[in-house]
């Protein structure tokens, strides 16, 4: 794939209970959706609000015609019949919401720089919900900046529950739309341009893919596939999907796995204050721990609450 880019330049309600919408091409009642809520919060936490029954039945309503189900019924029949079935893992993917552009919530960026610069030691960021990878590959890019080489002593771990997002971070290849309000020397070094049949792409250079590793983790999930210490944990703009109790429980599992001045990076509109003790706010949607000289004990008490 290399040979085809090149150095960029500078340049309507539901039905009620038993009803289906007869103009639907599936029969989706109330029952089902309460079905889908509690099926989907139960295996990746996430809680459905009632304006999302729509879009459930819109993305759901495409693994109805891949799978040959007649109905929501059949297909969520199908799927409690079935815990290890491979259809789980598209039932996650089309529920999930990924909504990301590279750097942004840009003010996190130069306290992520100002956080990491100097450091002798190896550094290593956490990106938990690292979608289709522009978060991921923007922390790349800042730890290229901070240190000044495109090969800075520093990874990324990136994780999302969604595989189809995750391929297509892995994979680095992304619409020249998608950078257009970048500025022009960021571009030119950290991205080639796509000629012939990828004429309109753009793809990361490979120094930054080779900083980030892509890999599955659902935060509800009984054993993370990663392990810190992290200087910083980047976890925003997912929280909002879960209920306060396993916002909680997800923050306990983090600060154990933070080095003690790590940074807890979150989205504009969450508020980590309200669901957790071991954090304290430092600035903008930006959180350190609590307690840092405890920080080797956090794990216990972590654990505790996990039990």
């Amino acid at each position: 794939m290399s040979a085809l880019f090149s150095s960029t330049g500078h340049g309507a309600p539901t039905a009620g209970a038993g009803r289906s919408d007869s103009a639907k091409e599936f029969e989706f009642t109330t029952r089902d959706f309460e079905r889908v809520r509690t099926m989907i919060y139960r295996r990746a936490g996430i809680a459905l609000a009632d304006s999302k029954q729509e879009m459930v039945y819109s993305r759901l309503a495409r693994r109805l015609r891949a799978t040959g189900l007649a109905s929501f019924a059949a297909y969520l029949d199908t799927l409690e019949r079935n815990p290890d079935s491979g259809e789980w893992e598209s039932f996650t993917n089309a529920l999930t919401t990924n909504l990301t552009a590279f750097f942004r919530e840009a003010h996190h960026f130069p306290l992520l720089a100002e956080h990491v610069a100097g450091r002798k030691e190896p550094v290593t960021i956490w990106c938990s919900a690292s979608s289709t990878g522009e978060e991921p590959y923007s922390i790349a890019m800042t730890l290229c900046e901070a240190f000044g080489s495109l090969n800075p002593p520093a990874r990324v771990i990136a994780t999302d529950i969604d595989t189809n997002v995750l391929a297509t971070g892995e994979r680095g290849v992304y619409s020249v739309d998608r950078i257009e309000r970048m500025e022009p020397e960021r571009v030119k070094r950290f991205f080639l341009k796509g000629k012939g049949a990828q004429a309109g792409m753009v793809r990361v250079r490979d120094e930054l893919r080779a900083m980030v590793t892509f890999k599955q983790l659902n935060l509800l999930s009984e054993h993370w596939p990663i392990s810190g210490p992290f200087d910083a944990i980047f976890c925003r703009n997912v929280m909002i999907y879960f209920d306060k109790p396993t916002q909680g429980r997800i923050l306990a599992r983090f600060a154990p796995l933070m080095k003690p001045d790590g940074l807890l990076f979150a989205g504009h509109s969450e508020n980590f204050l309200y669901v957790s003790d071991l954090f304290r706010l430092r600035g903008k949607t930006v959180y350190e721990l609590a307690d840092k000289g405890a920080a080797s004990g956090i794990g216990h008490a972590a654990t505790a609450r996990k039990a």
